[in-house]
């Protein structure tokens, strides 16, 4: 059994995501200690007993969920598991930092700071309402792509996230993104729908936060990583820290090649995709793009101890 580890995006975040391993694991609540220390306040307290608002706020949900998932690969660790069990990592966008963080490239601290930074600068790059994005179900990539292309009308509408072989996000102008919706429909889309976010992610209207982020990450030193991680901008595993600071830049504006990254990880030989943090959202579409690979979502204290079981067998 040759194992992936992939960790969540945006979406996934729930209020009291992680106190259960917090409470178990001393080294899951050190990850969420030395969240709240780099970022200089109690996130952790939001996390665990905030308001669900609060946390779904760009700029806290990115830090959350890396801590979040984090958390859970240092209860696996202290239950035998490391992360060089496994052949490769990747992330669904902000993910992308938590697999990065996992494999050593970046410290859970400065993984921290670039996510809030990140997050802030997401947020700030359009303003509210002249941005948006849809979810376009029952077209491959290639249709969703066409939809976006003739919604475009000299605006910025493009595919953002090709999630499954049945689901493909745009993002763009509002109103692109709105014709989008009606011509997904008219090319035998099975829903189209907009999505309840703040911003429209991973299209060039986010170029601002790209530069702010090409800044920060040049702040910040990157080791290599101890795995491979697969880039969502290129859907192949990278370990030069030089090409993943560059890529990380990319991937602001760029699309989340997500059905592609799970296609790569299968051919080189992945057998089982573990989902480490919050929600199962990437566990079912892992299903979607290749039935033959096993999945297993792991968030409580007692996904830990069942794969670590699993492991060892």
């Amino acid at each position: 059994m040759t194992r992936a580890f992939v960790f969540p995006g945006q979406g996934a975040q729930a209020i009291g995501m992680g106190k259960d391993l917090a409470d178990a694991y001393p080294a899951s609540k050190a990850v969420f200690d030395e969240v709240d220390d780099a970022l200089g306040e109690k996130l952790s307290a939001l996390i665990w007993d905030g308001d669900q608002q609060d946390l779904t706020l760009t700029q806290n949900a990115q830090p959350a969920l890396m801590a979040m998932s984090l958390a859970v690969v240092r209860a696996l660790e202290a239950e035998g598991v490391s992360i060089d069990a496994v052949s490769m990592v990747a992330g669904h966008s902000l993910g992308e930092y938590s697999a990065l963080a996992a494999a050593g490239t970046f410290t859970v601290a400065d993984a921290a700071r670039l996510l809030r930074a990140r997050g802030l600068a997401m947020q700030e790059a359009v303003p509210v309402g002249v941005g948006a994005m849809a979810a376009l179900l029952g077209l491959d990539f290639a249709a969703a792509q066409g939809v976006a292309d003739a919604a475009a009308q000299g605006q910025v509408c493009q595919a953002a996230n090709d999630n499954d072989p049945g689901q493909v996000v745009v993002s763009g102008h509002t109103e692109a993104v709105e014709r989008a919706v009606e011509l997904a429909k008219d090319r035998g889309a099975k829903r189209a729908m907009l999505l309840p976010v703040s911003a429209p992610f991973h299209c060039q209207l986010m170029a601002p936060a790209a530069t702010v982020m090409k800044e920060r990450l040049g702040d910040v030193d990157l080791a290599a990583p101890v795995v491979p991680v697969v880039s969502n901008v290129l859907a192949e595993d990278v370990q030069d820290p030089v090409r993943i600071r560059e890529l990380l830049v990319q991937q602001i504006t760029g699309s989340v090649r997500w059905r592609e990254s799970v296609e790569h990880m299968a051919r080189m030989g992945v057998t089982e995709i573990w989902e480490v943090g919050a929600g199962k959202a990437l566990s079912g579409m892992v299903r979607r793009i290749d039935r033959s690979v096993g999945t297993r979502a792991i968030s409580s204290p007692q996904d830990v101890v069942d794969a670590a079981a699993a492991m060892s067998e």
